[in-house]
């Protein structure tokens, strides 16, 4: 690796930039938060080092419409596709004005699987800008087709549409961001950086896996900077700051899910103390209702029992919500939760077949995750369930019987998606030896609102499509009774 900044020892500069996703399947669209993964990167960046940092949501619509798109009618999905490829929209040249008016010598995108065609536009924009910009990509997508990487050149095809980019974040970036910038500064060869990926000809070269961060206590609040350096800060909300995480990693290793690329699959704690300074803060910021963001609250019940009492005895008159593994949900848990403010927890049941439970490894029964929904309802605790149609496995038996649950589960909103294999996940592996993922995987087309979806060995496409569309239809019912209705 030789590849580093020309302009970086003058211009100390970066750029930190969340790409459009809700904004290119309609006008009234938006993501009206402060992401995390800006929020830690820029709090990072302002601590421990002496560059000037900008964080900009282009996604972000100061007033958004609940996100709502019907799958397989195609609503939403081909504007998304269309304004994806008009390098002329509007979207495309605002983010084009930003990245020239502020001059950075680093672009930094952080993307998911979803995310990741509109970050690779971005980085396009960056380049034509200024061909010297260095384009740094991390986040979900970024460390999935990486991971598995130790030194070997990724294909000259792949590396085509990742021209634009020149360093890629494999994992945490907080640490690697910051380490890259004192190369740049410093112009020396950054080989000795772990968990990044580094243009090397026609392809890329990646270093050695960085170790998760072990401290999280160490990390900087994300938000405490948020006034100074995110874009447009007087016009977001309150709401757009109040969520956090607890832990990093999740011992539930669902077949479908790619949270350990980013995280691991050890857990790491933030002490209560720490977790409950940052909610304090929030609180004098004028937020009382907090979310959190973590893959699963609490994890093991003593440290939930921990977490509870310190939020309960610090925070008095808090609320907030979290999402819970099924296997965590007793009578003791909830009401610990229930008495340290919790008001809402979302469970991601996902299928309501035993067989296909099994198959994606969620560890419990449909028998257990109703009774876990019952006595959530029991504290009178607002529950939010996710189901998902479309597993490889699913045949119309499985289908009709994750149907006949979401119209009989006790719940105040369903959640409804598509099955989408993200690349670093064992169901992309599995479905990509079935045949089921083109060579030319086009991350643009699959997504949770893709009319593209159909990944299931044993149905149809035209049979799946009818099956999930009255799954669809039924979720869309039971949620207008409750009063719900589909939301970001």
């Amino acid at each position: 690796m030789k590849l580093y900044h020309n302009q970086a020892g003058t211009n100390r500069r970066i750029l930190l930039i969340e790409p459009p996703f809700y904004r290119l399947f309609k006008k009234t669209y938006g993501l009206v938060r402060y992401p995390l993964s800006l929020a830690y990167l820029t709090a990072s960046v302002k601590t421990k080092t002496d560059w000037d940092v900008m964080a900009y949501n282009a996604d972000f619509l100061h007033q958004s419409d609940p996100f709502e798109v019907t799958y397989f009618k195609g609503k939403g999905f081909s504007r998304y596709r269309r304004v994806l490829s008009d390098a002329s929209h509007r979207i495309w040249q605002e983010i084009r004005d930003v990245i020239a008016e502020y001059a950075p010598s680093v672009v930094g995108i952080s993307a998911k699987s979803s995310t990741f065609a509109s970050a690779l536009r971005v980085a396009n924009i960056a380049k034509e800008i200024n061909p010297d910009t260095m384009v740094v990509a991390g986040g979900p997508h970024p460390s999935a087709i990486f991971s598995k990487a130790f030194a070997p050149t990724v294909s000259e095809g792949r590396s085509a549409s990742y021209r634009n980019i020149d360093y890629f974040v494999i994992g945490e970036g907080e640490e690697a961001i910051v380490e890259l910038l004192k190369a740049f500064e410093k112009r020396i060869d950054p080989i000795d950086i772990g968990g990044i990926a580094c243009r090397e000809g026609n392809g890329f070269l990646a270093t050695p896996a960085r170790r998760p961060v072990k401290n999280l206590d160490s990390l900087p609040f994300p938000h405490q900077y948020a006034s100074e350096v995110l874009k447009d800060y007087d016009i977001y909300p309150l709401s757009a700051f109040s969520n956090i995480f607890a832990t990093r990693g999740c011992p539930y290793q669902c077949f479908f899910c790619g949270s350990g690329n980013i995280w691991g699959t050890k857990v790491r704690f933030r002490s209560p103390e720490n977790v409950v300074k940052e909610m304090v803060k929030l609180c004098s910021m004028g937020i009382n209702d907090i979310h959190f963001d973590d893959d699963t609250f609490g994890v093991t019940n003593r440290y939930m029992e921990a977490l509870c009492k310190t939020i309960k005895s610090s925070c008095p008159g808090i609320r907030w919500s979290c999402e819970i593994h099924v296997n965590l949900v007793n009578d003791k848990n909830i009401s610990l939760m229930k008495e340290a403010g919790c008001s809402k927890i979302q469970l991601g049941i996902e299928s309501g077949n035993n067989n296909i439970l099994k198959e994606i490894r969620k560890g419990f029964t449909i028998e257990e995750a109703l009774r876990a929904s019952k006595l959530i309802k029991a504290h009178d605790i607002r529950l939010e369930t996710f189901f998902m149609a479309g597993f490889p496995q699913e045949t119309a038996t499985s289908l009709n019987d994750t149907a006949r649950i979401i119209e009989s589960v006790e719940c105040d909103k369903i959640i409804y998606s598509i099955f989408t294999p993200y690349p670093g996940t064992e169901a992309f592996d599995l479905c990509k030896a079935g045949g089921l993922i083109a060579a030319d995987y086009d991350p643009s087309l699959y997504n949770h609102q893709s009319p593209e979806n159909c990944f299931s060995i044993n149905i149809s496409p035209e049979s799946f499509r009818k099956l999930s569309s009255r799954i669809e239809e039924t979720v869309v019912q039971k949620n207008r009774a409750t009063g719900s209705s589909r939301s970001q």
